[in-house]
């Protein structure tokens, strides 16, 4: 009898928001690794948009149902690309209007892909002079919201909403691999680490978190800088990061970021963008310096799409300094998080809520 007759048949689906969710997880070992070892990446650029498909189909239905987002009302957010691709879906299923906030820095083929599903692309044109590019887009959401009366923001930064759309992944990795023992995962409105990380510790309550941070950002006590890098690391200091819930952070810059992403492609076939990169580099130093046999699992938050003209354009790498050097085999350890600014990977096993009201560069994302 013909085996393939028994085939599964793959997923059906009546909508796009159907098609979020049980994203594959594959093994990478060698080079991140030594032989024998390696880790487990949770493939979330599988989803239509990316990752953050989650949170936003998640925050505008409780909103939805709690009655604080109309039928038809605008959705009005500020996003660097992933969550405006995952508003848009969330637009389309729901039946809003999106307008989505960003700044320069967003990639060309993200804002045509974005105007492509419906929403609206606003696009701020100066940096604001503490909080940087990330303040000015939160204060342009903050005027739009003042024009049209009954428009929603998500506040992806401080609605635990955020937090709370991740139990499903951290269900899916349990299905998938039975004992998680680490948790890597990147950082940026700190809804993904907080809301896999606490699903995982109810079954598995020793669950060890790392957070993997940009280098000049603020989020866990280093001073604000520019920032190359999108997707992870804040110049402000999001309420959603559970600071508690961290074993450890490290901070990873773009070069290190780069070389990881490319070496990703190379080996496996399966890489992304910024975040997927140092989450790779860091999941490979624990699962190199970690006891044998310890489960790890990382968050890879999307693919690597819409970074062919940056991360994988050796002329525009070239012209940002970012193939010039090797990445470092291990990172830099400091005691204290604030011990001195960091400018390459680090390693720091405090991890504390910073002190509120730090300077931010203009060019902070």
């Amino acid at each position: 009898m013909n085996p393939l007759t028994y085939a599964p048949a793959p997923t059906s689906a009546r909508g796009p928001s159907d098609l979020v969710g049980n994203t594959p997880v594959l093994w990478i070992g060698e080079p991140f690794a030594d032989a024998g070892r390696g880790f487990w990446a949770k493939l979330e650029g599988a989803n239509p948009g990316g990752i953050k498909d989650r949170p936003s189909l998640h925050m505008v239905a409780r909103a939805r149902a709690r009655g604080d987002l109309a039928d038809d009302a605008p959705i009005i957010e500020s996003s660097s690309g992933t969550l405006g691709l995952g508003l848009a879906l969330a637009g389309i299923t729901f039946g809003h209007p999106v307008t989505v906030v960003t700044d320069p820095g967003l990639e060309p083929a993200v804002r045509r892909a974005l105007t492509a599903y419906g929403a609206h692309v606003d696009i701020v044109t100066a940096a604001h002079a503490v909080g940087g590019w990330q303040q000015a887009r939160r204060e342009k959401v903050t005027e739009l919201l003042a024009e049209q009366p009954g428009a929603w923001c998500p506040d992806q930064y401080n609605n635990p909403d955020n937090a709370a759309a991740y139990a499903p992944l951290a269900a899916e990795l349990i299905a998938q691999l039975g004992r998680i023992d680490v948790l890597v995962a990147s950082v940026g409105t700190g809804g993904h680490s907080a809301g896999i990380s606490t699903a995982l510790r109810q079954t598995f309550p020793d669950l060890s978190l790392i957070g993997v941070d940009a280098t000049g950002s603020t989020i866990f006590g280093q001073p604000a800088g520019q920032r190359l890098m999108r997707g992870l690391g804040s110049s402000i200091h999001p309420a959603n990061v559970a600071y508690d819930a961290f074993t450890e952070v490290h901070w990873v810059a773009p070069a290190e970021a780069v070389r990881s992403c490319r070496t990703l492609a190379r080996h496996h076939y399966a890489s992304g963008g910024w975040s997927v990169g140092a989450v790779a580099l860091v999941a490979g130093w624990a699962s190199r310096t970690y006891p044998a046999g310890t489960r790890i699992a990382a968050i890879f938050p999307d693919g690597p799409h819409r970074y062919l003209d940056t991360i994988y354009n050796d002329g525009w790498c070239h012209g940002h300094h970012l193939l010039d050097t090797p990445a470092p085999a291990e990172p830099e350890e400091i005691k204290e998080p604030d011990e001195h600014k960091v400018t390459s990977w680090t390693r720091c096993t405090t991890v504390t809520a910073p002190a509120r009201g730090r300077t931010a560069l203009a060019g902070a994302r």
